[in-house]
């Protein structure tokens, strides 16, 4: 069953809900015919100039939820961590995202994501994940945010 989430209180509500059963707020549905999109990364240059300006190296580039689109995080070399603690240097500040959600490792050339046994999950690409390989263009779901991981 599927839940969508208030964006006014962070409440879960019932797919078919169509206003919040906390605070009474409209819900706001994603498009069911959304589809996921690949880009290179000369395409998300043209598209919203240049994300990752200012290092090198890989990043996660948020390209929706919590008003942050456009945003970009640097990956730390060994690990770095994405969730609602101030304390993770990705920090997304919604309740749909656990304090400690999921982690980004290094894995001999390249990067994985490891869930950190958070509430809603991790998605990439779609699948629920516990830990996968990360590729370039990837698209993470942490919560109600959406990101692309973008190796440079």
């Amino acid at each position: 069953m599927s839940h969508v989430y208030c964006t006014e209180c962070g409440f879960q509500n019932l797919e078919t809900a169509n206003y919040c059963a906390r605070c009474g707020a409209l819900l706001q549905k994603e498009d069911e015919t959304e589809t996921t999109q690949t880009f290179s990364p000369g395409e998300i240059d043209e598209l919203v100039g240049d994300p990752v300006d200012g290092f090198e190296g890989p990043a996660l580039i948020v390209r929706s939820g919590g008003g942050r689109a456009g945003e970009s995080f640097a990956v730390q070399p060994e690990r770095t961590r994405i969730g609602r603690s101030p304390d993770c240097e990705v920090f997304l500040d919604d309740v749909t995202v656990s304090r400690n959600h999921a982690s980004i490792v290094a894995e001999g050339e390249g990067f994985a994501v490891e869930d950190q046994n958070s509430l809603n999950g991790t998605f990439v690409n779609r699948q629920r994940i516990d830990r996968t390989a990360l590729a370039n263009g990837d698209e993470l779901q942490i919560g109600k945010y959406r990101l692309t991981f973008v190796e440079r």
